[in-house]
């Protein structure tokens, strides 16, 4: 459902990502794994398309990201690494005003929030300003916004940020519900987190691919922890598929 090719962006004499190339189907949960800074979040930018790549494409659902942004938008939920809302708003009016612009009305509408908030645990704050939240119910505000159309791809950039540890519990537990039904990217530093969702893993670092693969073959091809695989592929930056 996602296919990227030789995707490049540059900011100034700064190459965030440099000609990435993978694909990810139905079913799959993909893990961007990387340092601050490697780029995993102008990476999801691009296939969101808030950026537009200086080179290379990607395709979601059949469409190009730059030739058909609007179809993307509209087949996507993405939660990006700030959310972006309105600190005047309630949650309640805040999730209608993304219902409204994606066209959610009516019936729909009442069913697509009857489903999303007890989905995301917000009906304590349903009828709190965003301004009063903590940075966890924020962050689950942002994840009810890019779930509430029920979309078939999701492009999530951090999704446990912020959260306490029984929240980034519920979390894991609703993207594992989720994973068969759907294709999803999550961006995170977070090791424990990869084991925990990602059925597949890409170690970035310095914009470019370091490995593909599966947490289970990294452990198990250098016999050690996922973060010891983790240190030693980053620290060297070198490919090392076929060490």
């Amino acid at each position: 459902m996602i296919e990227v090719k030789e995707l490049r962006r540059s900011f100034g004499p700064v190459v965030a990502v440099d000609g990435i190339s993978f694909s990810v189907e139905k079913g799959q949960v993909l893990g961007l794994l990387g340092p601050n800074g490697a780029g995993k979040s102008t990476a999801m930018r691009m296939l969101a398309c808030f950026l537009r790549p200086d080179s290379g494409t990607a395709t979601i659902c059949g469409y190009d990201i730059q030739q058909n942004p609007i179809e993307i938008r509209k087949s996507i939920g993405y939660l990006a690494e700030n959310v972006p809302a309105y600190n005047e708003m309630t949650v309640g009016s805040f999730l209608d005003f993304v219902c409204d612009a994606r066209e959610i009305k009516g019936k729909a509408r009442k069913k697509a929030l009857d489903r999303i908030v007890p989905m995301c645990s917000i009906e304590s704050v349903y009828h709190q300003t965003i301004e009063t939240l903590s940075k966890g119910y924020k962050r689950r505000v942002g994840l009810a916004q890019a779930l509430i159309h029920d979309p078939g791809v999701l492009i999530l950039d951090e999704p446990t940020d912020g959260l306490d540890p029984n929240q980034k519990h519920e979390i894991r537990k609703l993207i594992n519900k989720m994973a068969k039904d759907k294709c999803i990217i999550i961006s995170t530093h977070i090791l424990e987190e990869v084991e925990a969702v990602c059925s597949r893993t890409i170690i970035i670092a310095k914009g470019k691919i370091l490995v593909d693969s599966t947490p289970e073959e990294l452990k198990e091809k250098y016999q050690c922890s996922l973060d010891a695989v983790f240190r030693r592929i980053t620290k060297n930056g070198k490919q090392l598929n076929g060490e």
